[in-house]
């Protein structure tokens, strides 16, 4: 049987490996001129390829598509992900969060490890495909270099983020000239511009906070750090915040500066501050409370003189401080553009394929898989864990017809 596959990345390699092994005679075309080269920058160059959970915690990190993973994930859960690069000789470490790296920490030994899992396949590089039809039983696959017939087609290009790396959104094209629908793409774990100059506190961090999002009446929050940069603000929380309001019309962001303190224990803490330093200058208390270079733009908010000595703070504008400590608010602009994005979030869409084979439900022997599917996760291993699910739940169900 001939298959193509559109895409030499983590979900492109891992399928066109096991079918090339069980016999299948595998194609796997690539514009770029090396495998893997988005998987090479991933985790920072270290490649975060799993996240070491069970299936209902990985399911908790699907942001859309969970229902459609659960048995993808089933079929190829995180811990056999971990198996089969052990197995090929990539020892492997858990850190932070569950999130497994190889010991080497080199995204290159992971590349080199799908690649020889493909030796078995024909890989095609710097051969960009640039259509895709259906003729009878058979689909033509057009590249940049010739024509070909295959019985089978898997589309795994990816989504659109790091457009450098090749993904350039080829398999929404594709999707659409086979008759498929295609979720609009927009960013996914991307930072957050703020519609307020915040240019000086640019690298300031923020730890142990809670970012609250109230978008198109829904509520999202995340706890953990935040960094400031020079438009807007960036780190795990505000990425994983992200995810959920990239496709809201109307969205309010906000800071609990003090998530571990309810407003009573952060007023009583605040008093006793107050007590303690009555001749001291409010600008002195609050660096108890919060980082230096912040001071200046909260009390702005609250709109009390940096200088004023705290005996002359009345009880009202205490209750103030405590407010906005709780409740500190950030002007929401919008999302970095998608090229900032880890991942991309649409694609095409699940109603349309069977999650059990991958296989599209409107063209037989049509299959997409990873990034191109409207699936995103949050951070921390889940995206790629998709990618190899998804690849694996697609390579067996061709197998088991016979190739």
């Amino acid at each position: 049987m001939r298959i193509a596959i559109i895409g030499a990345g983590a979900a492109g390699l891992f399928a066109g490996g096991h079918l090339a092994r069980f016999g299948g005679d595998v194609t796997i075309f690539d514009g770029n001129e090396k495998c893997g080269k988005k998987l090479f920058i991933t985790g920072k160059g270290r490649c975060n390829i799993t996240n070491a959970c069970d299936r209902e915690n990985y399911l908790n990190n699907v942001v859309r598509g969970q229902k459609f993973m659960y048995g993808a994930i089933s079929k190829f859960s995180s811990s056999d992900c971990m198996e089969f690069f052990e197995s090929q000789g990539v020892p492997l470490k858990i850190e932070r969060g569950n999130r497994v790296f190889p010991t080497s920490d080199k995204s290159s030994d992971v590349i080199k490890v799908l690649q020889k899992f493909c030796e078995s396949a024909k890989i095609k590089l710097k051969e960009k495909v640039v259509a895709i039809s259906q003729k009878g039983d058979c689909f033509l696959v057009k590249t940049s270099n010739a024509v070909y017939n295959f019985d089978k087609v898997i589309i795994a290009t990816g989504g659109c983020s790091y457009s450098a790396t090749g993904s350039e959104g080829d398999g929404y094209k594709f999707a659409k000239m086979l008759g498929h629908s295609v979720v609009k793409p927009c960013p996914a774990l991307v930072p957050i511009e703020l519609d307020e100059r915040v240019g000086i506190l640019q690298g300031l961090p923020l730890k142990n906070v809670t970012l609250h999002a109230d978008a198109d009446g829904q509520h999202y929050s995340q706890f953990g750090e935040m960094l400031f940069t020079d438009i807007g603000i960036t780190g795990p929380i505000v990425l994983s915040i992200s995810s959920y309001i990239n496709r809201a019309k109307t969205v309010k962001l906000y800071l609990d500066l003090k998530p571990a303190l309810s407003l009573e224990q952060l007023d009583v803490r605040l008093l006793r501050d107050f007590d303690e330093g009555k001749n001291k200058s409010l600008f002195n208390i609050m660096r108890g409370l919060l980082p230096k270079n912040f001071i200046e733009l909260f009390l702005s908010k609250v709109e009390i003189d940096a200088g004023r000595k705290i005996n002359s703070i009345t009880a009202q504008e205490r209750a103030r401080i405590v407010k906005l400590l709780k409740r500190f608010p950030l002007a929401y602009k919008g999302l970095y553009p998608i090229e900032a994005g880890i991942v991309t979030s649409g694609g095409v869409e699940l109603k349309e394929i069977n999650p059990k084979s991958m296989e599209s439900k409107l063209h037989k022997g049509l299959y997409f898989i990873g990034e191109v599917l409207d699936i995103d996760c949050l951070t921390g291993g889940f995206n790629l864990q998709t990618a190899f699910a998804t690849a694996y739940t697609c390579a067996t169900a061709i197998i088991k017809e016979g190739v």
